[in-house]
């Protein structure tokens, strides 16, 4: 975690909710097949209004015990 006078900034790797750009930057897959799966999955994330949430640990998890995305 960086601190700033203004701003904190925490890594992709710390965050407990990624967004669906984040977690497609921090996975390497892309924001279609990330909402996909999260819309196929519940428990991999959640929807904040419009937004969709992906549960980092638990879609690390996901991907460490499939093989096919």
């Amino acid at each position: 975690m960086i601190e700033n006078k203004k701003t904190m900034v925490v890594s992709l790797s710390e965050k407990y909710l990624l967004t669906v750009k984040e977690a497609a930057a921090y996975f390497g897959i892309g924001e279609k097949r990330i909402r996909f799966l999260v819309n196929e999955n519940p428990d991999l994330g959640l929807h904040n209004g419009d937004r969709t949430m992906v549960h980092r640990r638990k879609f690390e998890k996901y991907i460490d015990e499939t093989s096919c995305i």
